[in-house]
């Protein structure tokens, strides 16, 4: 499901290999990012993101659009499959901390 998901919701920047898109869209395959900021990744996918972040030491302005129409069980599958997919070998999130997460950025 996350995977059906991703391509449906986050393949057109981020790529379906999660390579990314050059200097405007950071990659998610072997991104550094990740590990570093596991407790905002539920958060970016539902509200997006307007900050400016250094992904594997290069540097992303491009505002990212959030999706409220996801929901809670949603974003947990497209952020497992993001931080098990392409090389990525991050542990799971499980629903609980996915729920307290979104909870915490509103």
């Amino acid at each position: 499901m996350g995977e059906r998901l991703y391509k449906t919701h986050c393949a057109n920047c981020h790529m379906d290999g999660g390579e990314g898109l050059g200097a405007l869209i950071p990659p998610l395959k072997g991104s550094d990012y990740l590990s570093a900021n596991r407790e905002r990744l539920s958060c970016m996918i539902r509200y997006g993101l307007k900050d400016t972040i250094v992904v594997n030491g290069k540097i992303y302005a491009e505002q990212m659009l959030g999706n409220d129409k996801l929901n809670d069980i949603q974003i947990a599958n497209v952020v497992n499959f993001v931080l098990q997919s392409w090389g990525n070998d991050q542990p799971p999130m499980t629903f609980e901390e996915v729920t307290t997460a979104l909870k915490d950025c509103k």
